[in-house]
């Protein structure tokens, strides 16, 4: 993700007065955080309301006020292995909690089963308190398990992993579509090569897209389609359960580049989702995307419908 998804994804939110995105002072890689400073407290306060656990392709963001940085809430990550198959994120954060409060907790998945893989991570707030919880549960046996549990700081992702997965993404064949579509190819191919190295994979896949598409989209580009109102290119998504509502949107397109605006179609008597919504992006090249990547993805039991909005589409 760029600086400027980052500015787009919460500038829709509000005035941004500064954005930045963090990166390796080596490799220039993005380190997956950042920092947006709102000019309004309110939309401070809504971006961690609407954002915070949004899906963005492989990663759940977590979004949440800037702490000031110092050594004592540096390293604070732990890594936990041998957890029984049947403990829940919930249950994890409880063992946990008693050493302090946690930031963020995760139990990772297999991506076919959806069973769990034993393995979990949980952030502290302050090092201190995982060094307790180190010492507290490293080599002990949780509540319903047969097997200690082992207890350790999490390693970061290595230098060297990360310079191996870019080489093999700039390497890759097909590096050949030009343009934007071919900076969002390669976006999804990076997160597909993370997935492997980190085995890390959200609930919302876009396992649809492929690079056939791409080259489906390139013969597109240029061409005036109708829903451009002026102010961005407006998608209808038509198919959608009764109980969607905005969020479900954002998640969906977030991913694909800027969104300025989504709707849900609700029924005035009863404020359920009348199937239908429309989102709004700014860019032709990213809608395209969407649109070519969404269009029969298949939301729960229900295939979605998205195409560009035309002027016979339902009026919003």
């Amino acid at each position: 993700m760029t600086q400027e998804e980052l500015k787009s994804l919460f500038g829709s939110i509000g005035e941004i007065e500064s954005c930045k995105l963090v990166r390796d002072k080596i490799t220039g890689q993005s380190l997956g955080y950042g920092f947006v400073n709102y000019i309004d407290p309110k939309d401070a306060e809504k971006a961690i309301n609407t954002l915070n656990g949004l899906r963005l392709q492989t990663k759940t963001i977590k979004v949440s006020y800037a702490r000031p940085s110092s050594a004592s809430i540096r390293d604070a990550n732990l890594y936990v292995s041998g957890l029984p198959k049947t403990m829940t994120q919930k249950e994890l954060e409880q063992l946990f909690s008693q050493y302090g409060r946690i930031i963020t907790s995760r139990i990772l998945v297999d991506q076919v089963t959806g069973i769990s893989r034993g393995v979990g991570f949980i952030r502290f707030d302050k090092r201190i308190e995982a060094e307790e919880a180190i010492k507290g549960l490293n080599g002990q046996k949780p509540p319903g398990a047969t097997e200690p549990i082992t207890v350790k700081f999490a390693n970061n992702p290595s230098q060297k992993t990360n310079q191996a997965i870019l080489s093999q993404l700039y390497q890759s064949p097909n590096r050949r579509y030009p343009g934007p579509l071919a900076q969002q190819a390669q976006r999804f191919r990076l997160d597909n090569l993370l997935n492997m190295a980190y085995g890390v994979k959200s609930p919302i896949s876009f396992s649809r897209f492929s690079p056939m598409t791409i080259d489906g989209m390139t013969s597109l580009a240029g061409i005036n389609i109708p829903g451009h109102p002026g102010t961005g290119w407006c998608i209808f998504v038509y198919n959608l359960a009764p109980d969607a509502d905005e969020s479900i949107l954002w998640q969906m397109f977030g991913p694909f580049g800027a969104v300025t605006n989504v709707k849900v179609i609700r029924d005035f008597n009863t404020n359920k989702c009348k199937g239908f919504g429309f989102v709004t992006m700014t860019n032709y090249d990213e809608a395209a995307m969407a649109i070519a990547s969404l269009n029969g993805y298949r939301l729960g039991d229900r295939v979605l419908q998205v195409s560009f909005k035309t002027n016979k589409t339902h009026k919003a």
